[in-house]
């Protein structure tokens, strides 16, 4: 069992590490297609389409599996007004309808990242549905969160961090 801790520890971060590896070869193959076409006189598409890809992929893998709960947008403006049982309440109604809007759509979802096999990109000619894959590990992911974000509202589990109005990420 204590072999299998540092292993579960190391796929836990692997998310991150291939969100950060995705950045990485967006700002790359940026640079690179500035040169190719600025420096060189070449211009190259699959550079655009790498970028967008990189992107889709790395935003849609941090939000799913990277970003903690209580680092999501929320109103905090209002949010931090209210008094702890409010705020369990507003937990628990935001995350039950969350959570039952992203379910009530998920087959809708998996119908059109389906679908989209039937077009495929310009340069790279991937299929679209492989572009759209990452959207249904999202999907997912937003139910099972917004369903703890319920649970912690309704069990008063994982205390939500007291948050003033006036202060910012930079102060």
């Amino acid at each position: 069992m204590k072999q299998l801790h540092p292993l579960l520890r190391r796929a836990a971060a692997l998310p991150a590490h291939l969100s950060a590896l995705l950045f990485g070869s967006m700002f790359a193959v940026f640079i690179l297609q500035i040169v190719f076409r600025y420096a060189l006189d070449l211009p190259v598409g699959w550079t655009v389409e790498w970028v967008t890809l990189a992107w889709l992929w790395g935003i849609l893998l941090a939000a799913a599996f990277v970003i903690p709960t209580d680092n999501m947008i929320k109103l905090d403006i209002i949010y931090a007004l209210l008094p702890r049982g409010a705020r369990r309440v507003l937990d628990v109604v935001a995350g039950l309808v969350t959570a039952a809007i992203f379910a009530w759509t998920l087959p809708k979802a998996w119908d059109y990242v389906t679908f989209m096999d039937i077009e495929r990109t310009a340069y790279m000619r991937l299929p679209f549905s492989w572009v759209f894959a990452i959207y249904m590990p999202f999907h997912i992911a937003v139910i099972i969160r917004m369903l703890l974000v319920a649970w912690n509202g309704l069990t008063g589990g994982a205390p939500v961090p007291e948050t003033h109005a006036e202060t910012h990420d930079y102060d």
